[in-house]
C-alpha cells in the first residue's frame, strides 16, 4: 500500500514540477472566419460593417462583418512568452474524474470516450452543474443501453487556489431489470484551473449495496503549453481484501475548439503478474452559445 501510494504520488508530483504558468489574464476574443481561420486578439474598433482586432504577431487586421462566422469573448485567456493560450475545454474534469472547479452558468460541453460514452453537462450556475448520458450499446447488437445523471457542486475556498467538489455518479440499464447504481465522491483541489492537485474519494454503490472501503483518486493537471496539458489521473483500491492502484500518464491536445484526451492506464498491484496498458481516447467540444456576425 506504501510502495503504491508513493508511486502515484510521483507520477503527480513530476506533472506539477514540470509544468508552466501563464503570465497575465486578459480580455480577449476569437474571430473565426468563414474560410476555416481563427485569429485571437483584442477588438480595437467595431462599425457597422467591418471590425478591428489587435493582434500580437500580425499586427492590426480589418475584417468584413460578412467573413466572420463567430466573435467568441475568451474569458479564462491567458499570454504567456508572446502566445495566447486558450482556455481549457474541460477544466472541472481530467480524463474522466471531476475535480474542485465547476462550470460557470451556461457554459456547456459533450464528452465523448470511444465512441460509446456520451455525457453533456451544464452548468446551471456558477457553482452547480449538471450531466447526463447513454451508452448506446443497442448500435452494436446489444439492447441494454446504460444511462446516467452527474450532478455537481464547487465550492471555492479560496479564488483559484483551493476548491472543493462532491457529487454523484447515479446510474442504471435501460432494457434490463435493474436499479440504481453509481458513486458519491468529494474531491478537494488545490491550484489554479490550469495547474492543479487534486485528493478525491468515492464510495461506490449497487443493488442496494455499498463498497466496504472507498476510493481513492489522485490527479492533476497542468499547462505545458498554449494548446497542451499533461494530464495523470490516477485510483487506489481495494479488490478482494487486496490493495490495487491504476495509474494513467496523458494529455490534453486543444484543436481550435475541441480538447483531444489521449492517455495509457496501466493497473499495478494486487499480485499482477503481467505488465499491459488500456489505451483512452476522447474528445470535449464546448457548446457555449457563441456571438454571431
Amino acid at each position: 500500500m506504501k510502495k503504491l501510494f508513493l508511486l502515484l504520488l510521483l507520477v503527480v508530483s513530476l506533472g506539477m514540477a514540470f509544468g508552466q504558468e501563464p503570465a497575465d489574464t486578459l480580455q480577449l476574443r476569437s474571430v473565426e472566419t468563414r474560410d476555416g481561420n481563427t485569429y485571437v486578439g483584442i477588438v480595437i474598433s467595431e462599425s457597422g460593417d467591418s471590425l478591428i482586432l489587435k493582434t500580437d504577431k500580425l499586427g492590426l487586421l480589418r475584417f468584413s462583418k460578412m467573413d466572420i462566422r463567430s466573435l467568441n469573448e475568451l474569458k479564462r485567456a491567458n499570454r504567456s512568452r508572446g502566445e495566447y493560450w486558450l482556455p481549457n475545454p474541460q477544466s472541472s474534469r481530467y480524463f474522466w474524474a471531476p475535480n474542485g472547479y465547476g462550470l460557470k452558468k451556461g457554459e456547456a460541453y459533450f464528452q465523448n470516450i470511444w465512441v460509446m460514452y456520451n455525457q453533456v453537462s451544464l452548468g446551471l450556475t456558477d457553482n452547480f452543474s449538471l450531466g447526463g448520458g447513454i451508452m448506446p450499446l443497442f448500435l452494436v447488437g446489444v439492447e441494454a443501453a446504460p444511462v446516467w445523471l452527474v450532478p455537481k457542486l464547487s465550492i471555492p475556498l479560496v479564488k483559484e487556489k483551493i476548491n472543493l467538489g462532491t457529487g454523484a455518479f447515479l446510474g442504471s440499464v435501460i432494457g434490463e431489470d435493474t436499479g440504481v447504481f453509481g458513486l458519491l465522491y468529494g474531491t478537494a483541489t488545490f491550484g489554479s484551473r490550469d495547474k492543479n492537485f487534486s485528493l478525491g474519494m468515492a464510495y461506490g454503490f449497487a443493488d442496494g449495496e455499498w463498497m466496504d472501503k472507498p476510493v481513492i483518486n489522485l490527479s492533476t493537471m497542468v499547462r505545458v503549453g498554449p494548446k497542451g496539458y499533461f494530464i495523470s489521473e490516477n485510483y487506489i483500491l481495494t479488490v478482494d481484501n487486496q490493495v490495487a492502484g491504476i495509474i494513467s500518464v496523458g494529455g490534453r491536445s486543444m484543436i481550435r475548439k475541441i480538447g483531444l484526451d489521449y492517455s495509457l492506464w496501466i493497473p499495478v498491484g494486487a499480485d499482477l503478474r503481467t505488465f499491459f496498458a488500456f489505451p483512452f481516447l476522447g474528445i470535449t467540444v464546448p457548446l457555449n452559445v457563441t456571438k454571431k456576425m
